[in-house]
């Protein structure tokens, strides 16, 4: 019987696209959707990228498509790879090819004209899907049959793919998070486990990507379990390590009830110690960016609000440290007291408390401390470090009183504080 993504796939009728494929299909050759495009709309789920697979050289693939009035970019020629920009939308349009030399990482290929030779290159079955211009899907090596049942298998031997590429260990995870069901294929499973070692080849760049999109997954949860259990988690991630992983499970059903965004940091910060110095760590293994860790840091240097705290006194925290620290670390809190409130009615209180001061955190903005030292200089001080210290002191004094004395009263304490 023949699938299609016909009627299932809106960007299949794009002009452009059509026009592309039809011009790459020209004089004896083929073209197809590739990939993650067909797997995503086969199931159902949203398409950001779609990629095409030619039986075209190359060079061939840029002359079609500059003749047919569209920007060519050679982003990965040596590889096959030219990107396509049709109507302002890139199409990466890879050649049909076959690895020749693999060391774990990157891979030598040869280019050719066999599309099954083509998938079996891929790293699972569910990604090894074409789609012709019409949406008539070709499946070649069983895809579509895993893509109903949910259930996630490399293509061959999983061992010979992941020796390929050790990413695909993390990819093995990753798209079980995104696309699996029930248990993750055994054999894949295993190999994963036995080869973990091989990750140590991966550049930190790749690794933390991946980790990225695991985590943005809708419910990582299963998948975590998972590379806990093969070892894996331990050697993307050794913060994880007798820390835990329970507190995903119920922070995933906090954002689907509260409506909060899936947040790959959120869910990094619950399955790692808030500890500065792991953090830092942790960021400068993975490359994280500037954002990142300082966002990591600050989650670890934010003090632990109990949740009778009040607002006045979250405000003084909130005003000296980080606010996006202390909403991570209510967010963490929140969710795990809704998972205890099952059971436990004083939990029940603490996530009401919890639920009152992440409200507040959110909303609250910072107060623009009302004296600077030109006003302390034009009541006589001479600039050096006891200015400096009374205008500290002030300040203090200022957020201890709940941000409540006004510009007059600062000025006032500010020419007592001068005579002495």
């Amino acid at each position: 019987m023949s699938v299609s993504i016909a009627g299932r796939a809106d960007w299949l009728g794009n002009t452009h696209l059509q026009r592309l494929l039809s011009v790459l299909a020209e004089v004896g050759e083929e073209a197809r959707v590739a990939g993650g495009a067909v797997r995503n709309a086969l199931m159902g789920q949203p398409v950001a990228d779609i990629d095409i697979a030619t039986t075209c050289l190359p060079q061939e693939t840029i002359r079609r498509a500059e003749a047919a009035g569209f920007k060519a970019v050679p982003t990965g020629i040596e590889h096959g790879t030219v990107t396509v920009i049709a109507g302002g939308k890139p199409y990466e349009t890879t050649t049909l090819r076959a690895d020749i030399e693999t060391d774990g990482r990157r891979a030598k290929v040869s280019f050719g004209r066999d599309w099954k030779l083509d998938a079996e290159r891929r790293d699972f079955t569910i990604n090894a899907l074409y789609a012709q211009a019409d949406g008539t899907v070709v499946d070649l090596i069983g895809g579509v049959a895993d893509i109903e049942a949910r259930r996630l298998r490399f293509i061959g031997d999983p061992e010979a793919r992941i020796r390929e590429d050790y990413l695909r260990i993390l990819r093995f995870f990753r798209f079980f998070a995104w696309y699996g069901d029930g248990r993750p294929d055994a054999e894949g499973l295993k190999a994963c486990a036995r080869l973990k070692d091989g990750l140590v080849q991966l550049s930190a760049e790749r690794i933390w990507s991946e980790l990225k999109k695991l985590l943005s997954a809708p419910d990582p949860s299963r998948a975590l379990l998972w590379m806990r259990q093969a070892g894996v988690l331990t050697s993307a991630l050794p913060e994880s390590e007798k820390w835990g992983i329970d507190a995903i499970h119920g922070l995933t059903k906090a954002e689907k009830d509260l409506g909060w965004a899936a947040d790959p940091l959120l869910r990094l910060e619950a399955i790692v110690p808030p500890d500065a110095a792991r953090m830092k760590t942790l960021a400068d293994r993975l490359r994280l960016s500037t954002a990142e860790a300082e966002r990591l840091r600050h989650w670890a240097l934010a003090t632990i609000v109990e949740p009778k705290t009040t607002e006045g006194e979250l405000a003084k925290r909130l005003y000296r440290g980080d606010r996006q620290g202390f909403v991570d670390r209510l967010r963490l809190s929140l969710a795990a007291a809704r998972v205890r409130a099952v059971e436990d009615n004083d939990a029940l209180l603490e996530a009401g408390g919890f639920s009152r001061l992440l409200a507040f955190a959110l909303k609250w903005e910072k107060p623009l401390f009302p004296l600077k030292g030109a006003d302390l200089t034009a009541l006589g001080a001479v600039p050096g470090p006891k200015l400096g210290e009374i205008l500290k002191n002030l300040e203090a004094e200022w957020i201890e009183a709940g941000f409540a004395p006004d510009r007059g009263a600062l000025l006032e304490r500010a020419a007592k504080a001068l005579e002495t």
